[in-house]
């Protein structure tokens, strides 16, 4: 079978690092570009530290192509110093990136890419969904061209102490990706949080030569992800694997809005809805609060994730980064 195209829209981060060894190493995808936006760190750091990967994995035929630094309203500060330290890779250590980035922008390359290939190239969205937004935006044919969008991000089955983190960095374009009128596949952050990398999984990781030594297991054990025994959730590499092989989890049709002035109701009161974010108690959802209704009667504009088979998850991921390993050496 053809290798599926993708394009991976990212700000690595550590499991974006986690993911991106996970789509070079499974035969079923075919990378065409990554994109960066900032995120987890700023925009130079995130585009280095995929020119890093890139390098490291020894996929540098692959464009690297940066992105947005700010939100469509240009206030988006990136999480410096966060889960995925100052550097967004942790403590990891990787040669200095070459090939240098691709010239132009992260949104014109996707449009250029989508349009060289109609309804063959899956966009994956692992990051603030800035550089999509405005890829939609100018070119709204877009949705129609791509074989499928999937987004990282939101929780869509229960409620959320707080917004996820990549459409709180920018709910505006979150929301028009979810308005652009095609259905966005959606894994949130409740059901990929359940793919955790425990001490087992861990030293599996650490048994894969120098791929697992000094990128996997590091990326997995950095303090400021720590997750105890369970180890720390893998979110980027369940929106990967969800693309390999769609039954690796379970989803179901939903009419998905996403609050961007953090001033609207929504008690989620009605059947089958859900106020998945900080305030929804009070019924003032702050921006980036995903508001879902599971199952509705009428029209849906989001595929989401309602459940998640880790030990397939887990199976399929570890054999892609052995195949990667082999070839690494």
């Amino acid at each position: 079978m053809t290798a599926r195209k993708v394009i991976i829209d990212c700000d690595p981060g550590l499991d974006d690092a986690l993911a991106l060894v996970l789509a070079f190493g499974d035969p079923e995808l075919e990378v065409v570009g990554i994109t960066t936006v900032a995120g987890n760190a700023a925009l130079e750091r995130t585009t280095a530290n995929a020119l890093r990967l890139r390098a490291f994995l020894g996929t540098g035929e692959v464009p690297v192509v940066p992105g947005s630094s700010h939100a469509l309203t240009g206030n988006r500060l990136a999480r410096e110093g966060g889960p995925h330290g100052v550097s967004g890779l942790g403590a990891v250590t990787l040669p200095e990136p070459s090939p240098p980035p691709a010239d132009g922008h992260a949104a014109g390359f996707i449009t250029e890419a989508v349009r060289a290939h109609p309804g063959e190239v899956t966009l994956v969205a692992l990051g603030p969904l800035t550089n999509v937004a405005l890829a939609v935006r100018a070119a709204p044919d877009l949705v129609d061209q791509v074989r499928d969008l999937v987004v990282l991000g939101g929780s869509y089955t229960r409620p959320a102490p707080a917004p996820d983190f990549n459409l709180a960095a920018d709910p505006e374009a979150a929301a028009l990706v979810f308005g652009a009128g095609r259905a966005v596949t959606a894994l949130g952050v409740d059901v990929a949080g359940r793919a955790r990398a425990g001490r087992a999984v861990v030293a599996e990781m650490r048994a894969m030569g120098r791929l697992g030594r000094e990128l996997l297991a590091p990326c997995a054990e950095f303090p400021g992800r720590a997750g105890g025994d369970e180890g720390p959730a893998v979110y980027d590499a369940c929106a990967i694997a969800c693309v390999i092989n769609p039954e690796v989890a379970a989803f179901a049709p939903a009419a998905v809005t996403v609050e961007t002035s953090g001033s609207s109701g929504g008690s989620g009161s009605a059947e089958g809805t859900h106020v998945t974010g900080a305030g929804a108690a009070a019924g003032r959802p702050l921006p980036g609060t995903t508001v879902t209704v599971l199952r509705p009667a009428g029209p849906a504009n989001a595929l989401v994730a309602t459940a998640l088979d880790v030990e397939r998850f887990w199976e399929l991921t570890l054999n892609a980064y052995r195949r990667l390993a082999l070839r690494l050496g």
